[in-house]
């Protein structure tokens, strides 16, 4: 990761006109500070006439250093998993409350991104999961996910059986709503929701959390990110593959999901004094000192 900022990528939430004004006041303040600004095409849409260039993201991820993202904890998945091939920071300024992801406010964004600028940040290097489906003994999809990849029953309501191999070693068959394959990332997403356990970021690790497993032996299995883990769909009247919740693929029986660490990872720069447990302690109602 680049600690010397030159170039700073600009991108709002999709479909969001109101992040217009306060993007283009960043964009004014990172102008002052010496820092090229660069905006994406989505988000040039809604500035109207936009007096700075407008790139795709992929050619953003190849010029840019820093990617700031005005939006929520949606927004910078996506964003991440566009940059994760490209040696760019990313700082999250949420509009609304405050994300797991994006924790900025817009009312102190100029304070804090100066401070990132001065060099003054907390940085996290997130790792990413790369999925694969087959049929047989044809690759029929890939796709990263920041998250999380879920294999699940579908809409038709009845259960999946699955089996799960890690490293080809065969670890269970099982029936169930589904199962997660969560990164440190996504422990505080659906899997948490599912019982699974809150994984710290700086963990190499991947969790693999039943959705409602039918039988209560099937509990969540925390293991190394070195892990190779293989789903084979075994019975299932509706099954699908579900990523991040932002793409999904439809199933049938036989095909075999497999999921690895993607080998890029993306840095996440947080305000000097960030705190991955008082993050928790706010967003889940801990009770404070």
């Amino acid at each position: 990761m680049k600690t010397s900022f030159k170039t700073a990528a600009l991108i709002g939430k999709y479909k969001s006109p109101e992040i217009a004004e306060p993007l283009l006041q960043l964009a004014r303040f990172l102008e002052q500070r010496g820092v090229e600004v660069l905006l994406d095409r989505l988000t040039a849409s809604h500035i109207g006439d936009c007096p700075y260039p407008v790139l795709r993201l992929e050619e953003l991820g190849r010029q840019a250093d820093l990617a700031i993202v005005i939006g929520g904890d949606g927004t910078m998945l996506n964003i991440a998993r566009t940059f994760a091939p490209y040696d760019v920071a990313l700082v999250g300024i949420n509009q609304g409350r405050l994300g797991f992801l994006t924790d900025i406010s817009v009312d102190t964004m100029f304070e804090t991104i100066g401070a990132i600028l001065d060099g003054e940040f907390v940085a996290e290097d997130r790792m990413l999961l790369a999925a694969e489906i087959f049929s047989g003994d044809e690759r029929v999809f890939e796709v990263l996910a920041f998250n999380d990849v879920v294999v699940s029953k579908g809409v038709k309501g009845s259960m999946i059986e699955f089996e799960v191999r890690i490293d080809g070693q065969f670890i269970y068959n099982q029936r169930s709503d589904g199962l997660i394959v969560a990164s440190p990332t996504g422990s505080t997403a659906y899997a948490l929701s599912a019982g699974g356990p809150i994984v710290h970021p700086s963990l190499n690790v991947m969790a693999l959390v039943p959705v409602c497993p039918h039988t209560l032996s099937n509990r969540p299995i925390v293991i190394s990110s070195d892990c190779t883990i293989e789903i084979v769909v075994r019975d299932a009247d509706d099954p699908r593959a579900h990523f991040d919740s932002h793409s999904h693929f439809e199933l049938r029986e036989g095909d075999r999901i497999v999921v690895r660490r993607y080998p890029h990872a993306i840095s996440l720069l947080h305000p000097a004094g960030h705190s991955y447990y008082g993050m928790l302690r706010e967003k889940l109602n801990w009770y404070r000192e």
